[in-house]
């Protein structure tokens, strides 16, 4: 293997995230050169660890940053593809919130 993650042949080193509040896990997998992110995510098996993670709707991304299309997009040697969980809470709800509060406690 090179610096740059490139295995010898068309394989290519990336990482598969995903976070739950108390849980994480970066699973280490190999993937042809022409795979695309969604598919490098399922070939990695993470949804037998998080069964909750559906990848239909699941927003996928590469170092923090949303990828629009992960089942176009191709995979590049060292990629960290992170699987996001949707929100609960919008955060500029949230920080309205507690504005108000400490307003409020004045």
């Amino acid at each position: 293997m090179d610096k740059g993650g490139v295995l010898t042949g068309n394989l290519i080193k990336v990482e598969i995230a995903y976070a739950r509040s108390s849980q994480q896990r970066v699973i280490s997998i190999e993937v042809e050169s022409e795979t695309t992110l969604l598919d490098a995510v399922r070939q990695s098996g993470i949804t037998g660890f998080f069964p909750e993670i559906d990848l239909n709707h699941a927003k996928i991304g590469i170092f923090g940053k949303v990828v629009p299309k992960p089942d176009v997009q191709r995979v590049k040697p060292g990629d960290r593809i992170e699987i996001y969980r949707p929100l609960i809470a919008d955060p500029k709800e949230v920080r309205k919130r507690r504005a108000e509060q400490a307003k409020l406690k004045r």
